[in-house]
């Protein structure tokens, strides 16, 4: 019998969750009997090579590529697990929601007190994601089947 795929990824945290994962030292030899990683950063693979029965996601949505890995995961897991705080009510990175993204775009980069740009430009590249005007908890851009709480969640 065929080993069950699980695919974890990180959007917009800390890495938190994915480090409690790793804490969990020698046994991580004992879950590779049990489970295939599909796309993860334990393995480096970036994308879904599909169909995934387990997809676990921490971080929230903060820009455009957050949303396009997540609906990816939704299209490709069984099961899509929310993991962590941020995954769950957008944790940190969603007190930016208190605060115009124009004011934060400006504090970054123009009058924050470390701030030394000469030219008063805020980068606009092409290849820099979209932010949203929010950050957003993963259910709030697909359906998320389970949630597993902490900040990070224990090992």
């Amino acid at each position: 019998m065929a080993k069950p795929k699980v695919a974890t990824t990180s959007l917009c945290g800390c890495f938190g969750c994915h480090m409690s994962l790793l804490d969990i030292d020698e046994r991580i030899l004992q879950l590779v009997e049990l489970v295939d990683f599909d796309r993860s950063p334990i393995n480096d693979i970036k994308h879904i090579e599909g169909p995934v029965e387990i997809g676990l996601v921490e971080g929230g949505c903060c820009n455009e590529e957050n949303v396009k890995v997540l609906q990816e995961f939704r299209q490709h897991c069984r099961i899509l697990i929310s993991v962590g705080d941020c995954a769950i009510n957008g944790g940190i990175p969603a007190l930016r929601n208190m605060v115009p993204l124009r004011e934060c775009f400006e504090e970054a980069y123009l009058h924050g007190p470390t701030v030394d740009n000469p030219s008063g430009r805020i980068p606009d590249d092409e290849e820099i994601p979209l932010l949203l005007d929010r950050v957003v908890p993963c259910h709030e851009a697909v359906k998320i089947d389970y949630h597993l709480p902490g900040c990070p969640p224990s090992a």
